[in-house]
């Protein structure tokens, strides 16, 4: 069962890109799944990530504050103005657009610790950036929505505040609380959360794309095209400050991914709780998940090669 798991966690990126192509053809298939489902398994990888955290992990922001917090400012700087640019560059509709900025608004995704790993950066820093990215989500993320997405659309920062707190924030401290509470059974399971973790990503993805699968075969190739430049762009100006900064080889790879993966389960979850309305805005963060652990994986295979 662990080799099972340890498969279908390390090859990600085909099981996301699996999952969506399936949905494209056969969109029917999922068409009873409420989008609401997407929240709770959100927030399932949410408590995973949190059986998975150790204090150790934190420890690398008290003993490298500087690092961290580098890292952090690159990652809600970079991101989502990458994504304004892109949506003024390419002129993209408002619900589209919505997607995009909330794609780029977002914190760190769970998959970066793993890209990370096999592209021999430096971990830590890895892990305490997206820690701490996290935990400023619910503060950054609508602000940022807010001020890039607010002309055009009415962004309810309270409202989005709270629904970080519940899908994202609630479900790690839960996890936290259980590892304290019976650490035995969670050193057990934890070799198996990220497979499990691989799995409920993939059916995101798969609930958005089969929702929206005609509108993406009449006339996704923009997009798609918007979110390969917002990942590659993320992943190169990422490199491109650690480098500016003279930071070590490891330290550069690890901003790289940092900044360049998101927590794309995140704006989609925000978009169908949210922006209801605007039901094409959930599409960019399922197409993101989908792009960036196929990049992710490609980069980390580069980084190897250096």
């Amino acid at each position: 069962m662990r080799k099972i798991c340890h498969y279908i966690s390390e090859y990600m990126g085909i099981l996301v890109l699996a999952a969506a192509l399936m949905a494209l053809a056969c969109p029917e298939a999922l068409s009873r799944v409420r989008p609401t489902v997407i929240n709770y398994l959100l927030g399932l990888v949410m408590f995973g990530m949190g059986l998975t955290l150790k204090l150790h992990d934190f420890k690398i922001v008290f003993s490298r504050p500087k690092d961290v917090i580098i890292g952090c400012l690159a990652q809600f700087t970079i991101m989502p103005l990458l994504a304004w640019g892109l949506t003024c560059l390419f002129r993209l509709d408002e619900a589209l657009a919505l997607g995009v900025v909330l794609v780029g608004c977002c914190p760190g995704g769970t998959a970066s610790n793993v890209i990370t790993y096999l592209a021999k950066g430096d971990l830590a820093l890895s892990v305490g950036m997206t820690g701490v990215s996290t935990l400023l989500a619910p503060f950054l993320t609508p602000l940022l929505t807010w001020a890039l997405a607010g002309k055009t659309v009415d962004v309810d920062v309270a409202s989005m505040f709270l629904s970080i707190l519940w899908v994202v924030i609630l479900p790690i401290v839960i996890g936290l609380l259980l590892k304290w509470m019976w650490p035995k059974f969670t050193e057990r399971v934890t070799d198996y959360l990220p497979a499990f973790s691989s799995i409920a990503i993939a059916l995101i993805v798969a609930i958005v794309i089969s929702a929206n699968a005609g509108r993406l075969l009449a006339g996704g190739l923009l997009i798609i095209i918007v979110v390969i430049l917002h990942n590659i762009c993320g992943l190169s100006l990422g490199f491109m400050i650690g480098r500016l900064l003279g930071f070590s080889e490891p330290m550069k790879r690890a901003i790289s991914i940092e900044v360049g993966m998101q927590n794309s389960g995140l704006a989609s979850s925000l978009a169908t709780i949210h922006f209801a309305a605007y039901p094409l805005a959930t599409i960019p963060g399922a197409l993101f998940s989908v792009w960036h652990n196929i990049s992710g994986a490609i980069v980390a295979y580069l980084y190897r090669r250096r």
